[in-house]
């Protein structure tokens, strides 16, 4: 259950980091002029969308993997650790073919959120944007998780939900106060590359490592 766990925390982190998760609040909140309050606020409001919908199709995910389970033994061994590699591998493939040209889930520069619109129209464009992202890494997680039945799934999207906030939240404070001036186009260009790398590592651990 702790590879789980882990698991869990390690893709909540590589998740939260991504840019375009939280960069758009820092861009939105300075045009606005919104104060750190309002800015968590509406971190909160948009990340809790994003993950609803995650979440919702992660639970779907699990409970096909529950009943497999009960019925072929060989889903524990072979079928869920597989799943995560062939995911990783097609998230790898699809950062090779990518150019440097990405289209966001939405676009800082998009006048239809970032002019002057009352913040009950921005928060709702922004989440519903979110809401119709969720993150497919994950779901392929839920699938190895419910290798540990209702638990593993509820241990995966309690990490998934409290972790990714908690570091959204860090990050968008950090970046309205200015402090983080770290260079992320690496990680905004290649989240697919890194993504896909973490996925096939933890199948590998799946695979060999008992625990």
């Amino acid at each position: 259950m702790w590879q789980i766990f882990l698991g869990s925390l390690l893709l909540s982190l590589i998740h939260a980091l991504i840019p375009h998760h939280w960069i758009p609040i820092i861009a939105i909140s300075k045009t606005e002029k919104w104060t750190t309050r309002e800015s968590i606020f509406a971190t909160f409001v948009t990340g809790l969308s994003h993950m609803v919908s995650t979440i919702v199709i992660g639970i779907i995910v699990g409970f096909v993997g529950i009943k497999l389970s009960e019925s072929y033994s060989s889903i524990t061994s072979i079928v869920a650790p597989t799943i995560l590699l062939v995911i990783g591998a097609i998230y790898l493939i699809l950062d090779l073919r990518s150019t440097h040209h990405h289209k966001h889930h939405f676009d800082l520069n998009d006048e239809a959120i970032i002019n002057k619109k009352s913040k009950t129209a921005i928060l709702t464009s922004l989440s519903i944007a979110m809401f119709l992202t969720p993150c497919i890494e994950i779901e392929a997680y839920y699938f190895q998780a419910a290798n540990f039945g209702w638990t593993g799934i509820f241990v995966v999207s309690a990490v998934y939900l409290i972790m990714t906030l908690l570091f959204m939240f860090a990050l968008v404070y950090l970046g309205l106060k200015g402090v983080n001036k770290l260079n992320l186009s690496f990680l905004e260009h290649h989240a697919k590359r890194i993504t896909g790398i973490i996925l096939i590592l933890l199948g590998i651990a799946a695979y060999f490592v008992q625990f």
